[in-house]
């Protein structure tokens, strides 16, 4: 979950609160009480409304009442190093609390740190496998474009093929067809003549006489048939 912007509101109530628990108001305890409610930040937002929180609230160091001892030759020495103690005791304690602090917000860059780290790993590694990724597809899309030029190349040779046998079959049926006519037609030229030869053969032997026409007629017959034969053999 990303860490919100905390108001100094928000950061100044859990610091009352720990001051107000006799706690010691670190950096560390002030996210956890912010956390505890359910609020989470960056240290170093929370860094800066603790500052200024201890500005308000942390009074400085009152120096102790420079009162004489009763037994002031005999305890004079004690003393003055108890006063020297006690004086340096609230600086010292907010010495430590900045302290503590401080390696907070060092420890928690040197997380973001770490985790900038591997964010930086996890994009070079996307980009490495888009890249491939985009190498694979722009291979795909040359064999693609170089399977369908050869479909396209192969469907035309088909077609041209199917044309070539369409054209060569209707030559054929023409063919046949133009046969079976001029097979017709000397059929019946053949009737025809035989009719006109059977006629004329009756006249002539009625005129000229049966052997004459009779040859006549043989003559013209075989030449009839020697014309079919020729017809049906140039067939």
């Amino acid at each position: 979950m990303a860490a919100e912007e905390v108001t100094f509101d928000q950061v100044a109530t859990a610091a009352s609160g720990l001051q107000d628990a006799g706690e010691a108001v670190t950096l560390d305890a002030v996210r956890a009480a912010l956390d505890a409610d359910g609020v989470q930040a960056t240290a170093g937002t929370v860094y800066k409304h603790l500052a200024d929180w201890r500005a308000a609230h942390v009074p400085a160091p009152a120096a102790p009442a420079a009162e004489l001892p009763p037994a002031l030759l005999a305890g004079l020495a004690d003393w003055a190093r108890q006063f020297a103690h006690e004086a340096g005791a609230a600086d010292r304690e907010a010495l430590a609390r900045a302290g503590d602090d401080m390696q907070s917000l060092i420890d928690a860059g040197d997380e973001l740190e770490a985790a900038r780290a591997e964010l930086s790993g996890q994009v070079a590694a996307a980009s490495a496998e888009r890249d491939e990724m985009l190498a694979q597809l722009a291979d795909r899309d040359e064999t693609i474009e170089r399977l369908t030029a050869e479909l396209s190349n192969a469907k035309q040779v088909a077609m041209d093929a199917l044309v070539g046998k369409a054209k060569d079959q209707l030559a054929i049926e023409g063919k046949d067809a133009q046969l079976a006519d001029l097979r017709a037609q000397i059929e019946r030229n053949v009737t025809a003549a035989a009719a006109l030869s059977d006629a004329r053969l009756a006249a002539e032997m009625e005129l000229v006489g049966a052997a004459t026409a009779r040859d006549s007629l043989a003559a013209e017959l075989r030449d009839v048939r020697a014309q079919l034969d020729v017809l049906r053999n140039r067939r």
